[in-house]
């Protein structure tokens, strides 16, 4: 009798055993590392180490857009390889087009030439001269390439994608969405500055994200904070700036966002755009597009955008920085 209950009781023993053995506590992690020729940093609340599967999903994001990676798809869609396109690239592809057609060509991802030719894409600035400008201004405009099914299809063979403004802002929200397949509700990733976001950190409160006072600093050295974003939302963070990637030249200075309809480095008032939205690929995009409209266009613009707050660090007439903020965003500030 004692044998048959000890038998029974087997089953009921290695049950309970493996329901403990499966119920590991969470903890926050933290994984860093490089891609795009940037850092990325990243902390998330879950009952195991995901580095390797967060390293393998950049890895793939690369191949797809990465336009320094010779193997990438959209390296062989600007060489005019024969090449299907993946969903990543899609993806990138249509939010491009949609912010492009809404900021009325103010985003273009097709200003490749024009940024290589101002010396902040493939190749080393050399004498820019306003002839060289005009040549180029005729192979950039979004209408100028589609995407048919899975094939790109261009208008001109000369005509060049870059997803710069865009890509590292989907690639958090990628991040992002493989920490929720594996089952973790609170993380922030960041990848060169462009952030996404969800739940709480590890003291239990709102992630608290900084936003950089825009000075001339090309090496990234100074820090200063002048604000601090705490929205307690699932939601995407960008800032674009020229105070980071900028040279000097015959004592001019030419900064790295350049404006699709002049062909020239923006020149608008605005020094710096930080975006909060629904994801960071939109964040990402947009923050970008308001650093060429300028701050009275890019206001109009950024109201009639769903779900979309901003602030903008701007210089007046003056000269002297002004700070303009969305309703929505005036609530998630904290004074540092």
């Amino acid at each position: 009798m004692k044998a048959k209950n000890l038998i029974f009781g087997i089953p009921v023993l290695i049950s309970n055993l493996l329901m403990l053995s499966g119920c590991k506590e969470k903890q926050y992690y933290e994984d860093t590392g490089s891609v795009f020729h940037t850092l990325y940093h990243i902390k998330y609340e879950s009952t195991r180490d995901l580095s390797q599967e967060i390293s393998d999903e950049l890895q793939a994001f690369d191949l797809s857009l990465n336009p320094f990676n010779k193997a990438s798809i959209i390296a062989k869609v600007n060489r005019n390889e024969p090449v299907a396109v993946d969903d990543w690239f899609t993806t990138v592809f249509r939010k491009a087009e949609e912010i492009a057609r809404l900021s009325g060509g103010a985003f273009d991802p097709t200003v490749a030439p024009l940024v290589n030719l101002w010396g902040f894409g493939f190749s080393k600035m050399d004498s820019v001269t306003p002839q060289m400008v005009d040549s180029i201004r005729n192979l950039v405009g979004y209408q100028k390439i589609h995407l048919d099914g899975r094939k790109i299809v261009k208008d001109d063979p000369r005509v060049m994608l870059d997803f710069s403004a865009i890509a590292k802002g989907y690639a958090s929200d990628v991040i992002g969405q493989l920490l929720e397949r594996h089952g973790v509700k609170n993380y922030m990733v960041e990848i060169g500055g462009e952030i996404a976001m969800r739940g709480k950190n590890q003291e239990g409160e709102c992630w608290r994200i900084g936003i950089n006072k825009p000075a001339d600093d090309p090496n990234g050295t100074d820090q200063a904070i002048v604000d601090i974003l705490t929205p307690c939302r699932t939601c995407g963070i960008a800032t674009s700036g020229d105070y980071r990637n900028f040279y000097v030249k015959d004592g001019k200075r030419y900064a790295h966002t350049i404006n699709p309809h002049t062909g020239y480095p923006a020149a608008q008032n605005i020094l710096s755009s930080t975006v909060v939205a629904n994801d960071c690929m939109t964040a990402d995009g947009y923050a970008t597009t308001f650093m060429v409209l300028g701050e009275e266009k890019a206001v109009a613009l950024a109201k009639t955008i769903p779900g979309l707050e901003y602030c903008f660090i701007y210089a007046d007439s003056l000269g002297k920085h002004r700070t303009v903020y969305s309703k929505g965003l005036s609530s998630y500030l904290t004074k540092p």
